[in-house]
């Protein structure tokens, strides 16, 4: 892909915005005419996604946790508002100086209130591209076994998007069921959950 000038920028935010003017070039050669597109960036741009998990009663079980989402609340297309309050797992930006598992880790603190030491995630899969038409975001899924009486209040990380959060501890299998059902829409949070099911059987 060539990228020829910056029309227009949008910068200071949580993501930012460059709008370019670019071409670009086929497997077989081929450069596209010039067209306008828009790429978003962040200061931090890969992400983590956890989900941790213990047996009760001979059933798995996974957290979720509450996250409210303003970028759907505050939707102004036809459809207007959209519910913004989702189920899903911990998960996370990977900060600059942070190994995706590190980042896990921290984030498990902050989210759950689990402590763990990062030999004990294990990776549930390769990474995934969430929006690669928007953002150039890797999304890297880990999985750990937890013990239920350790869990600590959550840390935070200072946004008012985590406070007050509710963690439940939920049967994988009706997790499963409600990703199907269209009560849990995190796309993330179904693909580490189905990565989970196929993981442990």
């Amino acid at each position: 892909m060539r990228d020829n000038t910056a029309t227009a920028s949008a910068t200071g935010g949580f993501v930012n915005l460059r709008r370019l003017e670019v071409a670009v070039t086929s497997p077989e050669g081929a450069t596209s005419r010039p067209f306008p597109f828009d790429i978003a960036t962040r200061r931090a741009i890969d992400a983590v996604v956890v989900v941790a998990h213990f047996v009760d009663a001979g059933e798995r079980q996974v957290y979720l946790r509450s996250c409210p989402r303003p970028a759907l609340m505050l939707h102004d297309g036809p459809s207007g508002p959209r519910e913004g309050n989702l189920w899903e797992l911990p998960a996370g930006l990977v900060e600059p100086d942070e190994s995706p598992r590190a980042g896990a880790v921290r984030e498990l603190h902050e989210e759950l209130g689990f402590l763990v030491e990062e030999a004990h995630l294990q990776r549930l899969g390769g990474f995934a591209y969430p929006a690669p038409g928007f953002l150039a975001e890797q999304q890297h899924f880990f999985h750990v076994a937890v013990d239920p009486a350790a869990r600590l209040p959550p840390a935070e990380d200072g946004s008012p998007l985590e406070e007050g959060a509710l963690v439940v501890s939920f049967p994988l299998a009706d997790a499963l069921a409600h990703c199907r059902a269209g009560r849990i829409v995190d796309a993330k949070t179904e693909l580490a959950l189905r990565r989970l099911a196929e993981e442990v059987g």
